[in-house]
This record gives C-alpha cells, sequence and structure tokens, in this order.
C-alpha cells in the first residue's frame, strides 16, 4: 500500500535520478533495481524538524553522524537540527561549519537552525537565507546550552528581522528564575512544578502578540499544556504547533517515579489531563506537526541528583514506531500520521520537493510493516548516549526500510549505505 495524495492504496513507484518518475501499475517497466513491498505500506519520507545532535562541543553525547545513523534507522529521512551546541550556530561562520561536518558524515537529509540571541538579531535575517539552513529559532526560557532570547526588545527585534517562519522555544524566562527554589533535590517530580503551566501559557500568549505587531509566521515548538491550546488555536493565521511523542505517550506523576530524571526534559512532561488535550489537538488538526526533540545526554549526566542534572532525552530513533503504535491503537489514523511527519512540516517550512508521493518529488520513502511487533530496548539505540526512556515498551508498527533520493539506507533495522545525506532544498532560499 502507498500513500500518496490521492489516500492509501495499492500502487508502484518509480525512481529516476532521485525524483520520483511515475506512479501507478509499473509491473513492466525496467528498472535497475526492484523493491517489493507486497505486505508493507510505503510512506513519505519521515522528517524530524527538532533534534539536538550536540556538534561541536558536546559530541561525548551526540555527533552528526551517531545522530543521523539512529534517524535512518528509525525511519526517519531529514531532519532539521538545533543551534545549542558549544559554540552556538549563530553566525555564518558556524553554520557554515555544520554544513562542512556534515557533509559526507550525515545518513539522513539536513538543514540547521540559526539561533537568536540580543546580539545578533539584526543578522538574522541574512543568516536565514543561507542555502541549507531552516530557519531562526529563539529560546525565550533558558534550557540546554547558552542560548536566550528573554526580552520582548529583543524578542520583537529577532521577529522584526527576517521573513521565514520563526521557532520558539516557549517558556518565560522571569517566572522560571522566581520560581527555582521550587524545585526539590533529589526529586524529579518537581520539575513540571517549578516549570509550570503559567511559565508556558504566559510566554506563548507574550510571543503570539509580538509576532502579530512584528508581522511575522511563528511555530511553537512542543507544546505541553491545554492552557496553550486555545490561544494558537486563535492564531492560526501565523503560528503553527508542534507536540512531541513524549508528551503524547508520558504523563506526571508516574513518568517521574519510574524514570526520574530521564523523564527530565523542557517543556516538562505533565499530568495526563495535558496529554489528553494534546491528543485531541492532533484530531482537531491544530498539531501541525511533530518532532522528537532528540537531545541526548550521557547516563552519567542523568544519574547526578536532581536539579542538578540536564534536561532531553533521545527520541529521533524511536518517533515513528511510537507514533505507529498509537495508530494501531486507534487514537489517530494513519493519513494523520503521514501528515504530521511528513506533509505538515513541508507545508509549514516550504520545504522543497519532499513530504508527499508524487511526481517529481524527493524519492524519500520510510516503508513500514504495521503488523510487526518489537521491544524497544536500549541495547540497540544508536545514539551515542545509548538509552531511551521508552525501553522495554513494545510497540506495534516498525519501519524496515528507509530510502533517500531513490537510495536504500537502511533495510530490516540495519544500515545499508551510509553517508547519503544532502543539506534541504527550501522555496523561500532557491536552494
Amino acid at each position: 500500500m502507498t500513500a500518496t495524495p490521492n489516500g492509501i492504496a495499492q500502487a508502484d513507484v518509480g525512481v529516476i535520478g532521485g525524483r520520483i518518475a511515475a506512479i501507478g501499475a509499473l509491473a513492466s517497466a525496467k528498472a535497475a533495481e526492484t523493491i517489493e513491498a507486497k505486505g508493507l505500506h510505503v510512506l513519505p519520507g519521515v522528517m524530524d524538524t527538532q533534534v539536538h545532535f550536540r556538534e561541536p562541543g558536546n559530541e561525548h553525547k551526540e555527533d552528526l553522524e551517531t545522530g543521523s545513523r539512529a534517524a535512518i534507522l528509525g525511519g526517519v529521512t531529514a531532519v532539521f537540527e538545533m543551534p545549542n551546541t558549544n559554540p552556538p550556530t549563530t553566525t555564518r561562520a558556524a553554520i557554515e561549519d555544520k554544513l562542512a561536518r556534515a557533509a559526507n558524515r550525515m545518513h539522513c537529509d539536513y538543514a540547521f537552525y540559526a539561533g537568536a540571541t540580543p546580539a545578533n538579531v539584526g543578522a538574522l535575517g541574512e543568516l536565514e537565507r543561507i542555502p541549507g539552513v531552516c530557519g531562526v529559532k529563539a529560546f525565550l526560557g533558558s534550557s540546554t546550552g547558552t542560548l536566550l532570547l528573554s526580552k520582548p526588545e529583543d524578542i520583537l527585534a529577532a521577529l522584526k528581522s527576517g521573513t521565514r517562519r520563526m521557532a520558539v522555544h516557549s517558556e518565560d524566562e522571569d517566572r522560571l528564575e522566581m520560581r527555582k527554589e521550587l524545585r526539590v533535590t533529589g526529586d524529579p517530580r518537581s520539575h513540571p512544578l517549578w516549570r509550570d503551566v503559567e511559565t508556558a501559557r504566559v510566554s506563548t500568549e507574550r510571543v503570539l502578540r509580538l509576532a502579530r505587531e512584528a508581522g511575522r509566521r511563528l511555530h511553537v515548538l512542543h507544546v505541553t499544556t491545554a492552557e496553550e491550546l486555545p490561544l494558537l488555536a486563535a492564531a492560526r493565521d501565523l503560528a503553527t504547533v508542534e507536540t512531541t511523542p513524549q508528551h503524547l505517550t508520558l504523563a506526571a506523576p508516574e513518568c517521574y517515579e519510574r524514570l526520574g530524571t530521564y523523564a527530565q526534559m523542557n517543556p516538562p512532561i505533565r499530568e495526563s489531563r495535558h496529554r489528553d488535550a494534546l491528543w485531541a489537538a492532533v484530531n482537531e488538526g491544530l498539531i501541525d506537526v511533530i518532532g522528537s526533540d532528540h537531545a541526548p545526554h550521557t547516563r552519567a549526566e542523568k544519574d547526578k541528583p536532581y536539579p542538578d542534572t540536564p534536561s532531553g532525552m533521545p527520541g529521533v530513533q524511536t518517533l515513528a514506531t511510537i507514533l505507529l503504535d498509537h495508530v494501531n491503537a486507534g487514537r489517530m489514523s494513519l493519513e494523520r500520521f503521514v501528515d504530521l511527519t511528513s506533509a505538515g512540516a513541508a507545508r509549514i517550512f516550504g520545504i522543497a520537493s519532499k513530504g508527499r508521493i508524487a511526481r517529481g518529488y524527493d524519492g524519500d520513502f520510510t516503508i513500514v510493516d504495521m503488523g510487526k511487533k518489537r521491544r524497544i530496548e536500549n541495547s540497540w539505540i544508536a545514539s551515542r548516549c545509548g538509552w531511551t526512556p521508552f525501553d522495554g515498551m513494545e510497540t506495534t508498527g516498525w519501519p524496515v526500510m528507509t530510502i533517500i533520493r531513490g537510495r536504500t539506507v537502511m533495510r530490516d533495522h540495519s544500515v545499508v549505505a551510509e553517508g547519503q545525506g544532502a543539506p534541504i532544498r527550501f522555496v523561500e532560499t532557491g536552494a
């Protein structure tokens, strides 16, 4: 079965020179390579539009090679990589350095965010137009790394510098500072008490107001609260919305009691009423895209006592199977999965020639076995951190083949071709 804009139905797909050349009954066509996908679903290549691959500066927990290896093993064909590295990706030189590091090393296609700071707001319009850049990312509240853009005047200046959709981590820095004493030493259950619902709501309300003042399109990352959703629903003319598999799957306090600091991320995993609200938003069409927020840390870092522990967890390798398990459980349709992991990203960010199985588009496919059951295990996590919060969870629905621009890079959970990644092209940069 093949998922095309016409629906999910039986169809062959022909690829020439990395692009889709024909769709239909192609049994009589000649090909250098033929892939038999009977009993499987051929989906548009899954794109993960929020990953932290930690290079440069923190290669002890991840780098561009290991992170992209995990991506293709999980059926992901393209990623957007975040700027909170060391040094941060805030200059043309830093962007060019990342692009050079990625060449011939990354296994999936890629684009890099430029990070916003008070010092570089005037240059953001130039940085966002560099080929291989997916846009500007602003941390409105402090998280992992040094990037922070918290003052309203700086946020507005960044919004006025440039025209592409700007992505934001939306938490209010003043409230985070004010509530630090609510963190309980050794108790990660206090993490969502410190970074509470109001911390997210106030920030999102403010950035939506500033974006409207600036006339700028906005993408609000990893939305976690029921209280933010009405604000975002009222701003659909300018704002798009992301959530994560973690926030759709885990819930407090159980996740902290079971996983401890391994469940710690920003914004936090919250109680089940927020998870329920996010699922309603998924099925009402308010959520536009799901990204993993893959943010690995070593076990040694995570084993420190809270709050001396970093926030974040790996997720790029498990994104597809976690969501496919939700599809099999009836929480969303397979068509909705396709929209949230491929078509939605292409639509939001103006990705050229990706996001659908259609003539002329890149031959990117995530081939999945919807009936395959497998237990997630730390032992096969390719990320350098070597663990997953979903260790021991059995899921139904697994990627069994990853194809990028017509080249098979993963088959049956093994990497079969390396270093095939290339910069993603965008309509707005002309490259």
